[in-house]
């Protein structure tokens, strides 16, 4: 049997398990570029922009959960900032790009409706989590 000499923490090994999971729903959101692409879903110009920019967000932030959460182990964070260096940006990627995704919603659409302040709390979600895990690694 293969022994690895990098050993996550409980917490970050289950996050990091359910985020993987979340890959399959990114895959879902390719096909139905694919098919924006294709021209089978009518949207504005501004609705494809948002499309994909939720996409985007959501692959590349959920790679750098998947960082993240090694990282994390490395700060020896524990209690409240632990759970922040762990989580935030895995939340961050979904409040981002299901915020892109929300804000584009009705048919004609060509601004962001309100739900566009999601994408801001996934900024801000994110910018706690990094700023998180940056001091820790400096403080470790």
């Amino acid at each position: 049997m293969f022994e690895s000499t990098l050993a996550l923490s409980d917490a970050s090994r289950i996050i990091a398990g359910v985020v993987l999971l979340t890959i399959v729903t990114i895959e879902f959101g390719g096909t139905f570029l694919l098919r924006i692409a294709a021209g089978k879903v009518p949207l504005t110009d501004f609705q494809k922009a948002f499309s994909r920019a939720g996409h985007a967000h959501a692959g590349v932030l959920v790679i750098l959960s998947l960082v993240t959460l090694i990282l994390a182990d490395a700060t020896g964070l524990e209690g409240l900032w632990g759970w922040v260096g762990r989580i935030a940006v895995p939340a961050a990627a979904v409040l981002m790009s299901g915020g892109f995704f929300a804000a584009m919603a009705g048919a004609g659409r060509t601004v962001p409706n309100r739900f566009i302040a999601i994408v801001y709390a996934g900024a801000a979600s994110l910018a706690l989590g990094v700023l998180t895990l940056g001091i820790g690694l400096l403080a470790a």
